[in-house]
């Protein structure tokens, strides 16, 4: 299956708004800040550099399954830190490739160092319906002969 584009493509349908919390916040802050956001992971930043990303999947397996108390454990603590990383010329293939192998929900893009938008596996699975919807569209005008040339 040909899956066009890069991962500047999918970011730039995104909102720009990047959800981060510094690594000395309380875990009970940052699943707060899921919670309202209705997001799955944030960004872990200490200033502008990159340095983890907390999960649902962290704080389930890191702190309630350990019976860790989320107000006095702070994400440093549970966050990931062994993170993969794009970068928005990454083609969304490749991606799709790295997410489904490595089992990862979420990749950081990185434009250099500077982190410039985080996409889930659900942003890639989305853009994919969107090819293959316009793929779609393509044949069938071509079928009933409105194909252009």
């Amino acid at each position: 299956m040909d899956v066009s584009g890069n991962i500047s493509a999918i970011l730039n349908q995104k909102e720009r708004e990047l959800f981060s919390v510094p690594s000395n916040a309380s875990v009970f802050d940052a699943v707060s800040m899921l919670a309202e956001k209705n997001i799955g992971a944030l960004l872990v930043m200490d200033g502008e550099r990159l340095v983890g990303m907390l999960s649902e999947r962290d704080y389930t397996r890191k702190v309630m399954l350990r019976g860790k108390r989320s107000r006095e454990t702070t994400v440093a603590e549970i966050m990931s830190t062994d993170l993969k990383v794009v970068s928005p010329r990454e083609a969304v293939q490749d991606c799709l490739r790295l997410m489904t192998d490595k089992r990862i929900r979420h990749l950081p893009v990185l434009d250099g160092d500077k982190v410039i938008g985080i996409i889930s596996i659900g942003d890639l699975v989305k853009w994919v319906i969107s090819c293959q919807s316009a793929a779609i569209d393509h044949l069938e005008s071509y079928i009933h002969g409105g194909y252009s040339g």
